[in-house]
């Protein structure tokens, strides 16, 4: 049997020229701009008078209502606000919006292109139950007009294709209409600087990088021939483990596992002992875990986002986890900062795969603020996949089976 891994090229990466002819799209360059691609975001936010949602106070719930990428906003949203988020936030994924949903609530439908038949329903089902409604998505478009016959606020966005892509774009208004009705402390620094590390990042990650220097690319062919089981260590970072899977899948056409590291011990951890972890090989401590003896195997990607004092001074330091701080998990300062016990779920899992053969990455995640922190767990991953697509010579916009896939469901 082959391994996939077979196909990879790890020259490839290197190459400047192979990696241009092979990313016709330039989907490279279009991940590089993703901090540029949030000021802009924000900009145009900013002149579309979300200031005014606060007029009528706090909404019983809040819907963002997507699919793909816009619905991820959702769980962007959900993620930098908190379990502190004095409302609920609801991504939904359906046509339509929940049977609940009525005056007391807002709606935020959202659609890069402006075209989404489940933001469209979204949006008139809002409209006639009378709850509050936000459009944002392309200017001139369907979801435009149903906003403007509902006499709702709408966030113009630039439209860009694939919809993957525009993460960043589709997350700011989102973040800045829950801002403006008290549900998030998000500010204008915390943008500046999460753009900042999505900068540094792609320059880290910029195809003149070899790969020995270049964390994406170093990433990719760690997982290259593998089904990498992305887990991540906080709610936050289980929100970047799931975006990874959806652009290993979109980008490199590899299928991913994702989630959270406390669902993991509750059954998922049991993959590293199934056909594709250990039983795919003999437990070997000083095996290369790269060594795909019966072809694919598993390769855990860790993202973790460990208190900053947990990373300093351990699990049992003296002076106490916080201690650096003097604030608890998910005060004000940590929002989106793991805990001790998923500092140690993380070390744990690392620890069983590695006494089974089973390879292992990790990344951390860095920055002030819960924004900054889930940027710095996404940016190099993107990188990552869109690589591992070039390592194997596929296109990573040119996915023939999405476009099939439109063309048989679409009326």
């Amino acid at each position: 049997m082959t391994a996939p891994g077979n196909a990879v090229d790890p020259d490839r990466l290197d190459d400047v020229d192979a990696l241009t002819s092979g990313d016709a799209g330039l989907m490279l360059r279009s991940v590089a701009g993703a901090g540029a691609q949030l000021r802009e975001a924000v900009a145009l936010a900013a002149e579309a008078g979300l200031h005014v949602l606060g007029d009528e106070g706090r909404p019983r719930a809040l819907v963002v209502a997507g699919v793909g990428t816009a619905a991820r906003t959702g769980d962007v949203l959900a993620a930098v606000a908190g379990p502190r988020c004095p409302v609920p936030i609801l991504s939904h994924r359906s046509t339509g919006v929940p049977g609940w949903v009525g005056a007391a609530d807002v709606v935020l439908a959202v659609s890069g292109s402006g075209h989404s038949p489940e933001a469209l329903a979204a949006a008139e089902a809002a409209a006639a139950r009378g709850a509050r409604l936000v459009a944002i998505g392309a200017p001139d478009s369907p979801l435009q007009a149903a906003a403007e016959r509902a006499r709702a606020l709408f966030v113009p966005v630039v439209p860009r294709r694939p919809a993957r892509i525009s993460l960043w774009a589709l997350a700011a208004p989102v973040l800045l209409a829950a801002r403006a009705l008290g549900l998030v402390s998000v500010t204008e620094a915390d943008f500046a600087e999460t753009a900042t590390r999505l900068d540094a990042d792609a320059d880290r990650s910029r195809p003149t990088a070899e790969a020995f220097v270049n964390p994406a690319k170093a990433l990719a062919l760690e997982l290259a021939g593998s089904i990498p089981v992305v887990w991540g260590s906080s709610s936050l970072a289980a929100v970047a483990a799931s975006r990874f899977a959806d652009t290993l899948a979109a980008n490199a056409r590899y299928p991913a596992v994702s989630g959270g590291l406390v669902e993991v011990g509750r059954g998922r951890v049991g993959l590293l002992d199934g056909v594709f972890g250990s039983m795919a090989g003999p437990r070997d401590l000083f095996a290369d875990p790269d060594e795909r003896p019966d072809g694919a195997r598993l390769r855990v990607v860790l993202l973790r986002d460990d208190p900053a004092a947990y990373v300093a001074e351990g699990p049992f330091g003296a002076e106490g986890p916080f201690a650096a701080t003097g604030r608890g998990p998910g005060e004000a300062g940590q929002v989106g900062l793991g805990t001790p016990i998923d500092a140690r779920r993380a070390e744990a899992v690392a620890d069983l795969a590695a006494e089974r053969g089973i390879g292992v990455s990790v990344l951390h995640a860095e920055g002030a603020s819960a924004l900054e922190r889930l940027a710095s767990l996404v940016g190099v991953p993107d990188f990552a996949s869109v690589y591992l697509a070039l390592a194997h010579g596929l296109d990573p916009i040119a996915v023939p089976a999405v476009i099939e896939m439109k063309e048989r469901t679409t009326p």
